[in-house]
Parts: C-alpha cells; sequence; structure tokens
C-alpha cells in the first residue's frame, strides 16, 4: 500500500485537497484551519494521511501550536521510509508576502523549512501552489517559491502544481505526478 502524507501551513487547503483527489471528506477542526490530529485513510490500496497544519493557528495557545509541530516532525521522521511522496500544500497567494516577512526578521520561513526538512529525509516531495484562482502571475509565484526552495530551474516542472483545490484545477495533473512518484518508488524497491 503506498503512503501519501499532506502537509502545510494552516488553512492551506489540504483536507479539501484530499477531498478532490479521493472524494472522501475528511474529518477536520471545529474551525477551517485547525485539523489537530493526524488522520489516515485508505483509497484505492492508497494510505493518505492528512497532518495537521503547522505554524500559526487561530485560538491556540503558542504552547499546543509547538506540540502539533513536534507531533509532525516525529511521525514523519518515524516513518519517512515508509512515505512514498508527500505534498506540501502551500497558499501560492499569501506564500510570498510570508516569506519575505520571516525573511526580513532574520528567520528561515517555515515552508522552506519543511520543504528542506522533507529533502534531507529523502521523500519526493511535490509542492501544490494551491489557490491560482486569486493570483495574477502564478508563473512567477512558482518561479519565486523555487528560487526560495533551492529547486533547480530544470526542477520546477517535477515539483511544483499549480493546482484550485476549491475548484479542482490540476487535480488531474497533481493526481498523475502522485502516480508517477509512486511507480518510481515501487520499481526501486523491486
Amino acid at each position: 500500500m503506498a503512503t501519501i502524507v499532506f502537509v502545510g501551513r494552516s488553512n492551506v487547503g489540504k483536507s479539501t485537497l484530499i477531498y478532490q483527489l479521493t472524494g472522501k471528506k475528511v474529518r477536520r477542526g471545529k474551525r477551517p484551519g485547525v485539523t489537530r490530529k493526524i488522520i489516515e485513510i485508505e483509497w484505492r490500496n492508497h494510505k493518505i494521511i492528512d497532518m495537521p497544519g503547522f505554524g500559526f493557528m487561530a485560538g491556540l495557545p503558542k504552547e499546543v501550536q509547538e506540540r502539533i509541530k513536534d507531533e509532525i516532525v516525529h511521525f514523519i521522521e518515524n516513518n519517512a521510509k515508509n512515505i512514498d511522496v508527500a505534498v506540501l500544500v502551500v497558499d501560492g497567494k499569501a506564500a510570498p508576502e510570508i516569506i519575505e516577512r520571516w525573511e526580513k526578521r532574520g528567520e528561515i520561513p517555515i515552508d522552506v523549512e519543511f520543504y528542506q526538512f522533507l529533502t534531507d529525509l529523502e521523500i519526493p516531495t511535490i509542492v501544490a501552489v494551491n489557490k491560482i484562482d486569486k493570483i495574477k502571475n502564478v508563473q512567477g509565484v512558482i518561479y519565486f517559491l523555487a528560487e526560495k526552495f533551492g529547486v533547480p530551474f530544470s526542477e520546477i516542472e517535477k515539483v511544483f502544481v499549480p493546482i484550485s483545490a476549491k475548484f479542482g484545477t490540476n487535480i488531474e495533473v497533481l493526481k498523475g505526478r502522485i502516480n508517477e512518484i509512486i511507480r518510481e518508488r515501487q520499481e526501486q524497491r523491486e
């Protein structure tokens, strides 16, 4: 059974994306952006894992936010060898501004740090750039993210998939990319 993990900041559309990909509704927190527990569902011989959002979570104390982030990190570290592909979902409209704000404070932006964390663990990672329906220059945003994430120009199309989880835009492209990576991983294991 192939394992696909969905990670990203709070309220970027992970659960909505999983619904678009699988047709299965994922239990969420009471408010948008507040999935607090790791949720696993089975779909077509795949194990789909919806991770809680990391970063700022409205209404939660900082120590609870940090505990959730630690749980996500430990889960991924402990299961890295069994994860076939990670889908890092970013809010394409908000991510550039958030990344620049973090860099101005001299900090590594959490989305950038998480991408590096996944690739350091050798987990093939796709960045689903969500909310493209709200972006004027989608390609510009993808190039910006590629530069910040350290993805070479030649790899951009393999790593970044612009989507709209809300409207189902490019979901088949993302599904194809996920399946391609799973096939590659299975061939490597044989």
